[in-house]
């Protein structure tokens, strides 16, 4: 239970961080674009070092699945990650709901953008585009230079929230868009959030994997030293 119990803390930290740093932006009046990535970034690095060598580091359904595909971690587990990072989300949300208030909770949600007109197809192709980014590098990074985890994980993160902050909010992680969603009471368009991360890691794992093939190879199972090691 100890990597199931890492990743609800992970993700609960990485979530909280991210969705104080909004309503800390709105409150002050600075804008969200100039706050808001590294609130996710750095809450990402600091779930990384509190308690990514316990479980790999995942805090993001989508991240898990990509791990599933490439054999980096049983189905079982991946249900477990799935299960404690959804209950990290939706703790970190209420953990802003006692320090602000449900409105407060509802503006952390993610919805279509301004630099998309509020159109939710272009919303959800940004969100695959975005996943599919962050999931070749998370993939490729864990493999071929661990050591540089702590680093280019949380920097893409960043640079996606900037990239994509004005046209879907730049979720990138169901878990994440989940836990405000129910605890705001806002599920509108909750339904990209959950299906777009999907579809962008399939793609993101394709792309890694075509780099990784040879004549006759597949996705072996990882050294166990490293086998849930993926951010």
């Amino acid at each position: 239970m100890r990597k199931y119990l890492a990743e609800l803390i992970g993700t609960l930290v990485l979530v909280l961080v991210g969705s104080m740093s909004i309503v800390a932006a709105v409150a002050t009046n600075v804008p969200v674009i100039v706050v808001v990535p590294f609130g996710f970034g750095l809450g990402l690095l600091a779930a990384i070092i509190a308690v990514g060598d316990i479980s790999g580091g995942h805090f993001n359904p989508a991240i898990t699945f990509g791990a599933l595909l490439d054999r980096r971690i049983s189905p079982i587990d991946a249900a477990g990650y799935v299960v404690a990072q959804v209950l990290g989300a939706i703790g970190a949300s209420g953990i802003v709901l006692l320090l602000a208030d449900q409105a407060s909770v509802k503006g952390t949600a993610n919805h279509p953008g301004a630099a998309v007109s509020g159109d939710a197809v272009k919303a959800f192709g940004t969100e695959i585009v975005l996943t599919a980014i962050f999931l070749l590098v998370v993939l490729t990074v864990t493999k071929r230079a661990a050591i540089l985890v702590p680093l280019a994980i949380p920097s893409t993160l960043v640079m996606i929230h900037f990239a994509g902050v004005p046209f879907s909010g730049a979720s990138v992680n169901p878990a994440r868009s989940l836990g405000p969603a129910l605890v705001g009471g806002d599920p509108s368009d909750l339904w990209i959030y959950l299906i777009a991360p999907f579809v962008g890691a399939t793609i993101g794992w394709a792309i890694f994997r075509a780099f990784e093939w040879r004549p006759g190879s597949e996705p072996a199972a990882v050294p166990k030293s490293i086998e849930r090691s993926v951010g």
